[in-house]
């Protein structure tokens, strides 16, 4: 897989590079900011594109450039990096796409495996977001009020995975139970929800539960 690195941390640059190469990866290019990546990927095309959020040429510059990068390119995936797992920022990386989009903690892709699957999931068109918010998001409110607190404990279980943008089978893998019991909690979920869409649509399902999690206005 082709990829391309944005970030203004030197040291962090290289050591993505070093992990991408150890994963079989080809890095394109490895630039200190969004005026760089963008210039690069205008003339190389790469199949992923790996920017940190925070970055020039403005504070959040990432989400800027990534912006720019699905203009420009539309088929290129992009991984959004942070120190943090921010709700507003998430929400700010899925109005960029809801495709090939994927948000992650720098400190969680510091391995060849996660790094290699979360790349392979971008460019197969998924959304990657990371665990930690995306069970922040869903996690039961106090006292089970509300919608969330209606579902079972595995329909929450399917749901904390369906917010990571997992796959059916994925989601069945994860759980230790068949893809058809995953389609009939995904059936269950959204009519306790009160949400429409085919469950069998991975894209349809995962914009509904973010739509229903940015209704909650949930404050990261």
């Amino acid at each position: 897989m082709r990829v391309a690195i944005a970030d203004d941390g030197a040291l962090f640059r290289e050591g993505l590079v070093m992990l991408l190469r150890a994963a079989g990866h080809e890095v394109v290019g490895s630039v200190p900011d969004g005026d760089k990546l963008v210039a690069l990927v205008a003339t190389d095309p790469v199949d992923v594109a790996i920017l940190d959020i925070r970055m020039p040429p403005e504070p959040d510059g990432g989400l800027a450039t990534a912006e720019r990068v699905r203009a420009l390119r539309p088929e290129t995936g992009l991984l959004l990096l942070s120190h943090y797992a921010e709700t507003h920022y998430l929400m700010r990386v899925l109005e960029i796409g809801t495709e090939g989009v994927g948000y992650r903690l720098k400190e969680k892709v510091a391995g060849v495996q996660v790094l290699d699957d979360t790349l392979t999931r971008l460019a197969d068109g998924e959304i990657v977001i990371e665990p930690s918010l995306a069970k922040r998001l869903v996690e039961r409110p106090a006292g089970g009020a509300g919608p969330v607190g209606a579902l079972s404990e595995r329909e929450h279980d399917v749901l904390r995975l369906m917010a990571e943008g997992r796959t059916n089978n994925a989601i069945a893998g994860e759980l230790f139970i068949s893809a058809k019991a995953v389609e009939k909690h995904i059936a269950a979920i959204f009519t306790k929800l009160d949400l429409p869409g085919d469950p069998s649509v991975h894209h349809r399902r995962v914009l509904a539960v973010l739509a229903y999690l940015r209704a909650r206005r949930i404050d990261g």
